[in-house]
């Protein structure tokens, strides 16, 4: 029995690729009975590496037959909320559409994550991560200050910008229908996520504080107190030493005494001062550099691989990762100090469990 904070919320997710699956791993992990409708056809056995797939049920239906769209109508009559990542007319086509959903459960919440939205100029348009930040100004404002900007994994748009967003907005939905209010449609584009996370950029654009050049900028690499550096192993070390008393304790530890580092905020010097701290970190090894600085508030951490990352002390102390079948993964977050979130079950099988849900949410 699932003890998160969503223990009892039903949802019904359309299986697809990337963002929406990984929304419905978040909503499961927080507790939710997550039933993901596969497309028929040749069975497939689960994959515990398919670590996104983890703890929902699989059926599996052909949504273009009467009889299997109307068992998939029946799930939802009952659920608290559908989530789908198609492009914009194609639950439609399957007679599953919010027109044909929402006169059969007025109550229910209908999630649809696409990249480019349901409206717009692109919205019929072929598009991936890469491109829905693209449009946003996000993509733009990071990369290297040789003039090419640079993919940053598609954390941005698809996950940050795409799932969270339609994560949040599900449950924000859910929460209005059992305040009283009705069931609706959110349209989760990843271009509008993507731009909302890049709302303190724009506000600091705004006040003068913020180029359009990268590596030029507080955060993006431009500030030498506020990057990553190799170290004389070639592993790497991040640091983020920004406020004042930090700085100081960057520069004593580092035993940096050149007094052109007392100018930290002159970013004319920032080049100059980016060299000569990089040339000081390169003199020890990245577990030389933890000794001196892990644990203080110079603001550093070292560059870990997903290999070292999962038994780090820190995330050991945590239990940030879990091992599942042998296959290590990031566990639930965030943290619940009563209704404690827990990964459900192991990524199912195409159809694994027909019977079984069918049998649960009492449908003949």
């Amino acid at each position: 029995m699932a003890t998160g904070p969503l223990a009892g919320v039903k949802i019904v997710e359309f299986a697809g690729i990337g963002p929406c699956p990984f929304c419905g791993m978040l909503l499961s992990d927080m507790g939710a009975d997550v039933v993901r409708i596969d497309r028929a056809g040749k069975p497939r056995p689960g994959n515990p590496a398919d670590v996104m797939s983890r703890g929902r049920r699989s059926i599996a239906r052909n949504l273009k037959d009467e009889g299997d769209r109307e068992t998939a109508l029946k799930l939802l009559e009952q659920a608290d909320a559908l989530i789908e990542g198609f492009r914009p007319g194609v639950m439609e086509r399957n007679g599953l559409g919010p027109d044909e959903v929402l006169a059969r459960n007025p109550n229910l919440v209908y999630g649809r994550m696409t990249g480019w939205g349901q409206h717009g100029a692109l919205s019929h348009s072929a598009g991936h991560d890469l491109n829905y930040i693209a449009i946003t100004g996000a993509l733009h404002a990071m990369g290297d200050g040789d003039g090419r900007p640079r993919p940053p994994l598609n954390l941005i748009g698809d996950y940050g910008g795409g799932a969270l967003y339609l994560a949040m907005g599900v449950l924000a939905a859910v929460i209005n229908v059992k305040n009283g209010g009705e069931g609706q449609v959110i349209d989760c584009a990843m271009s509008d996520g993507a731009a909302s996370l890049a709302t303190m950029f724009y506000g600091m654009r705004a006040m003068g504080v913020w180029t359009d050049d990268r590596e030029a900028n507080l955060l993006d690499g431009g500030a030498h107190f506020y990057d990553t550096y190799e170290c004389a192993n070639g592993k790497w070390v991040s640091i983020g030493s920004i406020e004042p008393q930090f700085y100081a304790l960057l520069l004593e530890k580092a035993e940096l005494t050149d007094p052109d580092f007392q100018a930290q905020m002159d970013r004319s010097k920032w080049p100059d001062l980016k060299a000569k701290l990089m040339a000081v970190i390169k003199t020890k090894t990245r577990d030389e550099w933890c000794e001196i600085m892990e644990g203080t508030d110079i603001c550093f951490a070292p560059v870990l691989s997903m290999a070292e990352a999962p038994t780090y002390k820190h995330n050991a102390d945590r239990g940030t990762f879990e091992t599942i079948d042998g296959v290590v993964q990031p566990g639930p977050a965030p943290r619940f100090s009563k209704t404690t979130a827990a990964i459900q079950g192991k990524p199912a099988g195409i159809g694994e469990h027909q019977e079984e849900v069918l049998k649960d949410w009492g449908i003949a």
